[in-house]
């Protein structure tokens, strides 16, 4: 399961789950009956694409946390459900992305401090390529519009 999360990654995403599924048939069914279904995970596991891009997304992101980025949640974002809200601001000018035809919004996410601060950068191997480009047309849609 390491191997999946910090290995493989988003490059190969099914990886994580095989990687259970083999645990899982161990502790069910025992050995020796779960040695095909060990070989089936390790052979995916070997030949899945890699990348560690998740992994080196947490790093930066714990470090900034440490180093005092972590800032405020932008006040459109936080709830508004409660007296006293909109004096606080809170939910003003929110957009539900819902409402957007490309079911995303263009408005700012990330605190003040991390705004344009990109953690995951996907290597474009594996199920990472297609992950990339979905990535890059949300970015350039929450970039382009926000204002």
């Amino acid at each position: 399961m390491i191997l999946a999360s910090e290995d493989i990654g988003m490059a190969g995403p099914s990886a994580l789950q095989v990687a259970v599924a083999a645990a899982q048939t161990v502790a069910l069914i025992g050995m020796p009956e779960a040695q095909l279904t060990l070989a089936h995970a390790t052979i995916h596991l070997a030949t899945a694409p890699k990348s560690n891009a998740v992994t080196t997304a947490l790093a930066a992101a714990m470090n900034d946390i440490k180093a005092g980025k972590a800032g405020l949640v932008p006040a459109h974002l936080r709830d508004g459900h409660y007296s006293g809200a909109a004096a606080l601001g809170n939910a003003q000018g929110y957009k539900y992305s819902h409402d957007d035809p490309d079911g995303v919004v263009a408005q700012q996410y990330p605190p003040d401090e991390l705004v344009d601060v990109d953690y995951y950068r996907p290597t474009g191997r594996g199920g990472e390529r297609e992950i990339a480009g979905r990535l890059d047309r949300l970015r350039a849609i929450i970039r382009k519009k926000r204002g």
